[in-house]
């Protein structure tokens, strides 16, 4: 197969022209290969040189002028180049060993053939030549063509070599068959179960870095699928594992929140792409293992999970290194929200409940009810069409109340400074309390949002104190 119309680019003749004048022989190698045979937009470009990358990154640099720099990374010996939005980087050929502690290779200059079967799949191992005597020509030493037709992610090599070696490409399979839609052949998935307890040897970062592209592939579930039947979901993410399965008591069984977290995640991707938004998803329900009881009268309840499952996000977001900034906290308020309006939906709701939600909720109200949105998951196809016709009510409601009162920048009138003047005190336990019920008024709608109501509601609660009023005030 030859691929030369494909490569009919500058970037490409530049790079063989460099090499044809450093008496090299490149090649396109990886996933640009993959994703031009698949259709598929690509902006990285690997480049594999039969001698030293960084030399050719230089001069392919040098012929291109219109001030190109090289970034140099002499540890890998590689280099990386920017040419308008298409980023290549380069390397020469090599091959690769192992230690059995260390997912961290012992490289040595090697062939092209020694690099096809370093890649960690066939699909990843299809490279084409830039050389003049054959340039475009597909070099498929693995037949990943064939894989790209079957749809399959398999290794070159020994899986049980391919994943001892290099455990993050378990979750490279994984994520690849997620974001490509293909199967792991069965060789390989059997060599990822036997191999999953190697992880632990792969920093909690890279690991995370994969789950999160994981994540954000559509839909999201079948990787997560892969991962629980793997059995790397119990080592990576164990809280989630305790969601499955189903219990029943005197005939009575609640649903597996399992999978109904994965259908959650899915209904989320359909709206958003906001990698956020997907972690409220994954945790909304994280914490109802621990709160599970059976109740005769009612059967099995989960009193409390919101609470509860929002105090573990920091836990969890610690230990999987993932940012424990404002995303850490936007994903904590959701999970801890996340019940607040399917409590809305009846029909004698105030609108207090639903101002008390908007100030909450704040500036991600939208997204809180798309969360809740994609929570309902019941089979039962009236009960679901019931529900959202009551939740486009109570959109309704929160639009005009939001209209009106602005609840989402809430800031009150009178402010702290303004009590502590009003009654010549200092910051204490006294303004805190009048600033609540100040708070607690405004949003339950007995005073407008105005300056004079509100330093005459302060004035009042702040005799019930035995606060008195600043004469100079």
């Amino acid at each position: 197969m030859n691929l030369a119309a494909e490569l009919d680019t500058s970037i490409f003749h530049l790079i063989s022209e460099a090499s044809q004048k450093l008496n090299l022989k490149s090649y396109v190698i990886g996933g640009y290969v993959r994703d031009l045979l698949l259709k598929r937009y690509s902006k990285d470009i690997d480049i594999v040189c039969a001698g030293s990358g960084i030399r050719l990154a230089e001069e392919v640099a040098r012929m291109n002028g219109r001030d190109t720099s090289v970034t140099v990374f002499k540890n890998f010996g590689t280099a990386m180049l920017k040419i308008g939005d298409t980023e290549i980087e380069f390397v020469g050929a090599r091959k690769e060993s192992y230690r059995r502690e260390s997912r961290k290779p012992i490289v040595e200059d090697g062939t092209l053939e020694d690099d096809q079967l370093r890649r960690d799949f066939t699909i990843n191992a299809l490279a084409l030549s830039l050389n003049k005597e054959n340039y475009g020509e597909l070099i498929d030493p693995f037949d990943g063509v064939k894989d790209l037709k079957k749809k399959l992610i398999k290794t070159p090599q020994d899986p049980d070599v391919t994943f001892s070696d290099d455990p993050l490409r378990m979750m490279r399979a994984i994520r690849f068959a997620s974001q490509l839609g293909f199967d792991i052949n069965p060789e390989s998935f059997d060599s990822i179960q036997k191999n999953k307890e190697r992880i632990d040897i792969v920093s909690k970062e890279r690991v995370t870095d994969e789950l999160n592209k994981i994540i954000l592939s559509n839909p999201p579930s079948y990787g997560f699928k892969l991962l629980f039947y793997s059995g790397l979901l119990e080592i990576i993410l164990p809280e989630m594992v305790k969601l499955h399965g189903v219990e029943t008591i005197e005939g009575k069984s609640h649903k597996d929140n399992f999978f109904h977290t994965l259908q959650v995640l899915d209904n989320v991707s359909k709206e958003s792409d906001n990698l956020w938004l997907r972690w409220a998803a994954i945790l909304h329900d994280i914490a109802k293992p621990q709160t599970k009881r059976f109740e005769p009268k009612h059967g099995w309840t989960f009193h409390g999970h919101e609470d509860l499952g929002a105090k573990m996000v920091p836990q969890i977001f610690s230990k999987l290194k993932l940012p424990l900034n404002e995303k850490m906290q936007f994903v904590k308020k959701l999970v801890r929200l996340h019940l607040r309006p399917i409590a809305l939906v009846k029909d004698d709701v105030t609108d207090s409940a639903i101002r008390r939600l908007l100030f909450e909720a704040g500036e991600d109200i939208e997204d809180l009810m798309r969360l809740c949105n994609a929570d309902i998951t019941s089979k039962n196809y009236d009960r679901v069409k019931r529900y959202m016709a009551n939740f486009r009510k109570v959109e309704k409601k929160m639009q005009e109340i939001e209209e009106k009162d602005k609840l989402r920048n809430f800031r009150p009138a009178l402010d702290g400074e303004d009590i502590m003047k009003i009654f010549n005190i200092p910051p204490g336990r006294e303004v805190g309390v009048i600033k609540n019920e100040i708070k607690e008024a405004l949003l339950d709608g007995l005073v407008p949002n105005e300056y004079g109501t509100l330093y005459q509601y302060a004035v009042n609660v702040g005799k019930k104190l035995g606060l008195t009023v600043n004469s100079k005030n």
